[in-house]
């Protein structure tokens, strides 16, 4: 893979051969309107155009699942890389399939992660995906046949790395025996800190790359969401039915992103792009998954790839965190 128009920091991530931006695409979004995790409708064409605008700004990797969208946001990903002569790394997730009336089935049996495997390359027309991750460890009692199938899919060349989302320390011992995790992907923000108690120790000391996401938590410390925003989303936005945007916890949520407003503004730069740097404080963080719908949120976001917080300031949001109950 060639660089592009502005050579950004690389992180060494885990074990692999990969050095990432601090910051990633995160294609969630990409997948569109009506399946039961989606964001509200999606312009096709506005998603090609923030993927062309990141990768011209550094970002040199991508995040989807082939269940966003059911399928949709690895096509958007596959039409707009194809041909691409310095396409950036490209990750993407099994585990969470879908049946003929879009429901969503959890599977790690072996038979069906080779088949998402197949309809993941075929979508994204890649010949090896960089990173094939498990997205759910469920069902629980399938996880080391969904891990040995990734393995072989290594082995056999369909896919560079493995990795694991949303794990907890005692399933990743479990899999370890099968063969090493090279990387994790877990949920990680001041609204949601936890991974940071024994999950992130235990991937820094076991050398496996960590990529958070939803560092803003799914826009809600951007800055720009107030109650009103909330109440006139679209109604197939999972955001609605989500705890932490509706009252008690979004008034609480929005006392944070207050702090992150006040930080931001002394060196201008928006709340979400602090938000984002405080993940990436962590030494166990490689890169944080940015969601990206549009070009002018590329621009908004991608101070985040170099933005770094002082100690003081550190200190001032994680005393907000400390009184978060």
């Amino acid at each position: 893979m060639q660089n592009r128009n502005i050579d950004l920091e690389k992180r060494q991530f885990g074990s692999t051969d990969m050095q990432i931006t601090p910051v990633g695409f995160g294609a969630w979004a990409l997948g569109g309107g009506d399946w039961v995790y989606s964001w509200g409708p999606q312009d096709d064409a506005e998603s090609v155009a923030a993927i062309h605008r990141a990768l011209d700004l550094g970002i040199n990797w991508i995040d989807t699942a082939a269940g966003y969208g059911l399928g949709h946001s690895e096509e958007v990903i596959g039409k707009t890389l194809a041909n691409m002569s310095d396409r950036p790394y490209v990750f993407t997730k099994c585990s969470l399939t879908w049946n003929e009336h879009g429901q969503f089935v959890d599977s790690l049996k072996r038979e069906s992660i080779r088949r998402e495997c197949e309809n993941s390359l075929r979508r994204l027309k890649l010949e090896c995906i960089d990173l094939y991750q498990i997205h759910w460890p469920r069902p629980d009692e399938d996880l080391e046949e969904g891990w040995e199938t990734l393995s072989e899919l290594k082995r056999e060349g369909k896919v560079r790395w493995i990795g694991v989302s949303n794990f907890s320390v005692s399933q990743m011992r479990r899999i370890q025996k099968i063969a090493p995790i090279n990387t994790l992907q877990p949920p990680y923000s001041l609204v949601r800190p936890e991974v940071q108690q024994e999950i992130l120790p235990f991937c820094q000391e076991n050398n496996i790359g960590v990529i958070v996401y939803s560092p803003m938590y799914s826009g809600l410390l951007t800055g720009k969401m107030t109650a009103e925003r909330i109440k006139n989303m679209p109604p197939d936005d999972w955001r609605q039915r989500d705890p932490e945007f509706q009252s008690p916890r979004l008034e609480r949520n929005l006392e944070i992103v207050a702090a992150l407003t006040e930080i931001g503004n002394k060196h201008g730069v928006e709340p979400g792009v602090v938000a984002i740097a405080w993940t990436l404080r962590n030494p166990a963080v490689t890169g944080a998954i940015v969601g990206q719908r549009r070009p002018s949120q590329v621009d908004g976001i991608f101070p985040a790839a170099t933005f770094r917080l002082s100690p003081a300031e550190i200190a001032q949001l994680d005393a907000i965190l400390a009184k978060k109950v």
